[in-house]
């Protein structure tokens, strides 16, 4: 099992989403993406994007402005 860190600190949507996505791509089944943005938005869209894409999203908090989302792919 893999785990990858994202930095998308700073990106507005669709860029922080564009990161989880090409990151996915590569990751195997089991693996962990932790990714982190400033993007308020982004916490709607990584619930809907787990959902559609059959992820599992481990935890999702904010703190200091900077949203941490970690996702298990399955």
């Amino acid at each position: 099992m893999a785990e990858y860190e994202i930095n998308a600190r700073g990106l507005q949507c669709p860029g922080p989403i564009v990161k989880l996505f090409n990151q996915s791509k590569t990751a195997e089944p089991g693996d962990i993406i932790k990714i982190e943005v400033t993007d308020q938005g982004f916490k709607k869209d990584v619930m809907a994007w787990c959902k559609k894409t059959g992820c599992d999203l481990v935890e999702l908090k904010e703190e200091n402005n900077v949203i941490s989302a970690t996702i298990k792919k399955n």
